[in-house]
């Protein structure tokens, strides 16, 4: 016999998800590990996210919370527009410059954003390099 309580929290369940992280440079040196699997509640790139930072203690490492924590600077100055297709997500969803999100080795300002569809065993890889200068 189902009850109204359980239906209601069948109902409420959010699938789980199990990816492979993958970390390179200052976040695996954080994480301490650099592959292992994660999961949590939900199915898209936003909701890893979530979860994966109220685990770890990485977010600000990543996430730029302004446009300008997301621009790199000291480019050259290029007349005009720039060649080919360039995307990024909208301000607060954007990695720190030199930072990246990716999802199956694609940059996810390429897929969907942080609405980037997730499936058991993709790969999710943050990554943030170590950075050396003369």
């Amino acid at each position: 016999m189902t009850t109204q309580a359980t239906t209601e929290r069948e109902t409420d369940a959010r699938p789980e998800t199990t990816v492979e992280v993958r970390a390179t440079g200052r976040v695996r040196t954080a994480l301490g590990r650099p592959r292992f699997e994660f999961t949590f509640e939900g199915s898209t790139l936003r909701a890893f996210l979530d979860a994966f930072f109220a685990e770890y203690d990485v977010r600000d490492m990543l996430i730029a919370e302004t446009e300008a924590e997301a621009t790199a600077h000291g480019w050259a100055k290029l007349d005009g527009d720039p060649p080919g297709t360039w995307r990024k997500n909208p301000e607060g969803e954007q990695t720190r410059a030199y930072a990246r999100v990716l999802v199956n080795g694609r940059f996810n300002e390429n897929l969907d954003g942080f609405d980037t569809e997730l499936s058991d065993g993709d790969r999710v890889e943050v990554v943030y390099p170590f950075m050396f200068c003369c």
